[in-house]
């Protein structure tokens, strides 16, 4: 085991079980982040409603599914910035999963111009 990852474990063991957990579902998420695939096709969002009482780990799930032709490079910076937000300053996920929506169709839609698309 590397210093990163002594360090990273000693401040994972110093987190509550809520917060573990939270962190465990940001890294699975940061795991699969390049795992969408490439294409050279113009894409259109897929149609995936968003569930009652969605968390938020679940609801970048369905965003990144919905919007796959995304590249997650683009969107990390923004998507950790609202992770932030509900995980340290204690927004409410509701309030997070709304501005997600916003920002990943904002993506998509700068993703749209560039293909000269209609959203």
């Amino acid at each position: 085991m590397n210093n990163t990852e002594k360090k990273l474990l000693s401040h994972f063991r110093a987190l509550d079980a809520a917060a573990q957990q939270a962190v465990a579902d940001f890294a699975e998420f940061l795991a699969t982040r390049n795992t969408a695939p490439v294409s050279t096709e113009i894409a259109l969002p897929a149609d995936l409603p968003r569930p009652q009482h969605e968390n938020l780990i679940k609801a970048i799930k369905r965003l990144r599914a919905t919007y796959p032709m995304l590249e997650a490079s683009k969107l990390i910076n923004d998507t950790s910035t609202q992770m932030t937000r509900h995980m340290i300053h204690g927004v409410v996920a509701e309030e997070v999963i709304d501005e997600l929506e916003r920002l990943f169709k904002q993506h998509y839609e700068a993703y749209a111009a560039q293909w000269q698309i209609e959203p």
